[in-house]
């Protein structure tokens, strides 16, 4: 398992700041693309909105979503219909999440985490694998979230530790908690599964 860092108290304000300053380092450490994952649901938007507003060569910027629901991108539950409409304005890549596909290597995984320790959609009934064989998932989340009752697409643990760090933004007491957990070495949920194999930085924002 490798070091945890955890960051108190960042707002979106500077949670994004941090992220425009690790992403500039990227840019001006070549001139190639960068590729990044990022994570859906409530928290990231506004955060993806004050991100953008740094100045960063941007359309070099190719970014893949961590998971999505089985729903057109044009679907309010869609996370790459959302993930467009902010990062294509700015002239970034955003790319659809598909079985068929090759996942890169990712310069920088931003990931959330559910309460029950989910990751992505890997949650804890679909018992997630670090040696699992393929880079993406269809799967069905037991229980169902009643907020987003549809199947999802996944990028899985060894897609996510593909990644030259992981950073996290958690939000409340309850999260917390799970996430400390599993930094610690304990329990089996995905995300101690995750922290357990990864070797890369770990930031996370909580």
């Amino acid at each position: 398992m490798t070091q945890v860092t955890i960051l108190e108290g960042r707002g979106d304000a500077a949670v994004a700041g941090w992220l425009a300053e690790r992403l500039g380092a990227i840019f001006a450490a070549g001139d190639g693309p960068v590729t990044i994952t990022v994570p859906g649901g409530s928290t990231p938007f506004p955060i993806i909105e004050r991100l953008l507003d740094a100045d960063l060569p941007w359309r070099r910027l190719v970014v893949w979503p961590n998971d999505d629901r089985a729903v057109p991108e044009d679907h309010p539950a869609s996370n790459t219909g959302k993930l467009r409409a902010l990062f294509e304005r700015v002239g970034a890549e955003v790319a659809t999440l598909s079985e068929m596909e090759q996942i890169p290597r990712f310069d920088l995984a931003w990931l959330g985490m559910g309460a029950d320790g989910h990751i992505a959609s890997l949650f804890p009934n679909t018992d997630p694998r670090v040696d699992e064989p393929r880079r993406v998932l269809r799967l069905t989340p037991d229980p169902l979230p009643p907020e987003a009752p549809f199947d999802r697409i996944s990028l899985t643990i060894p897609a996510l530790l593909a990644s030259d760090e992981l950073v996290f933004v958690i939000r409340g007491a309850d999260k917390r908690a799970v996430f400390e957990n599993a930094a610690a070495g304990r329990g089996d949920l995905p995300i101690a599964r995750l922290l357990g194999a990864a070797r890369q930085p770990v930031t996370c924002f909580a």
